[in-house]
């Protein structure tokens, strides 16, 4: 495809030949989606490539994290704080053409919470007792009981619109209501989109865009240096940002996310469903050596699973300061003298390979051996995440204000415990925030305080940019990379 194109009727005209404004992107990612339904799989790459450029939900997450209308062009709220009324946008048309209307609302929000769902964040749609079409642009919402995240819950990306039309086939064909329509996948190389000239909203400035997986970065650096790409979005080599900053042909953002990575431990099976055990591995680890050697220094520090950012956030580092002998002595208490040897499964990010080596010299010096395995981003999700074998991994878990997940026995790390449990269900039921803060810090240190994971740090996000672009997101409030309001400037 010709990136740069001649205006052939200015040249008819007899003025000036004048370029044509540049309306396709390219950019990249590091991470390729295992299909193309965000409401069935817990991958991120999924909603990386698809949220709001491909699919809308009731609400959506601005880049500061604040929420705003989506599909819903309005909401009433009961009294009681257990009915949400919305009212959506009209003439409102998926891909296909067909309408989208409150039947679709319906069927994705019945979906999502239906015994059988195959929804990673089922979780979010518990508090749903009914849905009910009033009328074609009119759905309410009936709550158990209220729940102050409720808004907040409709902009995740597993919250999204679809149709019972074309469910079928949305792992290989996603069909949204979004201002791009997917158009390509070729596996192991790329996914291409097209502007929808039937979008209800604003239009896109973007014409095409294509989104190329590049996970090696070595790989990713040369490709941005020949501007083979415009754009790669969560940059895998941190070590080469300082080139591109003094290189006059790019832009580099840093932005925040809400990805706390940690060092996950199967609290389901010995050694570590043991908090002694658990402690020991938390003060083995030393923090800023992983942020220097596998993200060079980017990266801030966490004590509990809650991003800094967050105005709720308590430092809370000093329960698991790096301190070896204090983690050697703890392994003794719990049986364990000599240390143990445990597996530690880590997926493709480089956060995860490069710290996972680093930790696992970390742990070796307090008497942790450690098998490392390298896993791709399917294996790791059917191994790992779905099928609960592992002793250790890494990860960082982007998904926004997400400790409830320390509420679910059956999540992948396999923490139990009901007082944890019912702090969170307090928190769903309360509307007021102050309240609500005092529940968040509580929360933040009953996990702290249990070593449920060693916690890591938050994870940065750099994005390589050709200087010219303009409106690509900063900081990932969720994991995206939205495109609507992208475009080429001089």
């Amino acid at each position: 495809m010709t990136r740069i194109s001649l205006s052939i009727a200015a040249l008819l005209l007899g003025g000036t030949a004048a370029l044509a404004q540049q309306d396709d992107l390219i950019i990249a990612l590091q991470l390729e989606p295992p299909h193309l339904d965000p409401t069935s799989a817990a991958a991120g790459a999924i909603d990386s490539v698809l949220y709001s450029n491909v699919f809308e939900g009731l609400t959506k997450f601005a880049e500061d994290g604040s929420i705003h209308p989506g599909l819903a062009q309005s909401w009433d709220i009961s009294e009681d704080g257990t009915s949400y009324t919305f009212h959506l946008h009209e003439g409102v048309t998926f891909h296909d053409g067909s309408a989208m209307d409150a039947e679709d609302v319906k069927f994705s929000l019945d979906r999502a919470r239906a015994e059988d769902s195959q929804n990673a964040q089922k979780a979010l749609f518990a508090g749903i007792e009914e849905v009910t079409v009033l009328d074609p642009l009119t759905v309410q919402v009936t709550l158990g009981a209220p729940d102050g995240a409720f808004l907040f819950n409709m902009a995740w990306g597993d919250a999204v619109i679809v149709a019972p039309e074309s469910i079928e086939g949305i792992k290989s064909h996603p069909v949204g209501t979004g201002p791009f329509a997917f158009t390509s996948w070729t596996q192991g190389d790329s996914i291409s989109l097209d502007r929808n000239a039937a979008y209800w909203g604003q239009a896109p400035a973007l014409n095409h865009v294509t989104f190329r997986f590049i996970s090696d970065p070595t790989a990713a650096f040369a490709a941005m240096m020949a501007q083979d790409i415009d754009a790669y979005a969560g940059f895998p080599a941190p070590e080469n940002l300082p080139q591109f900053e003094a290189d006059p042909r790019f832009q580099v953002l840093v932005g925040s996310t809400e990805g706390e990575t940690i060092l996950a431990m199967n609290n389901g099976q010995e050694p570590f469903d043991d908090p002694l055990v658990r402690e020991a591995v938390a003060h083995a680890i030393d923090r800023q050596a992983i942020i220097d050697g596998a993200m060079f220094g980017l990266g801030t520090p966490i004590g509990t699973h809650f991003a800094p950012h967050n105005p709720d956030y308590v430092d809370l580092t000093d329960l698991s300061a790096y301190d070896p002998e204090k983690a050697k002595t703890l392994l003794a208490d719990a049986g364990y003298p000599d240390g143990f040897t445990t597996t530690l499964k880590l997926p493709p990010p480089s956060y995860a390979r490069r710290g996972g080596e680093i930790i696992a010299a970390q742990l070796r010096a307090v008497g942790i051996q450690t098998e490392i395995t390298n896993l791709e981003w399917a294996q790791w999700l059917e191994e790992v995440f779905r099928g609960k074998d592992f002793g250790l991994t890494i990860v960082s878990h982007t998904e926004p204000m997400d400790i409830n997940i320390y509420a679910r026995p059956d999540y992948y790390f396999q923490y139990d415990n009901p007082a944890f449990q019912e702090l969170m269900a307090r928190l769903t039921a309360t509307t007021d925030p102050a309240a609500r803060s005092e529940l968040l810090k509580q929360a933040q240190r009953v996990i702290a305080e249990d070593h449920v994971n060693a916690f890591l740090f938050q994870l940065a996000f750099p994005t390589v940019a050709d200087a010219r672009l303009h409106g690509l997101w900063k900081n990932q409030p969720t994991q995206a990379t939205d495109l609507t309001g992208v475009s080429w400037g001089e």
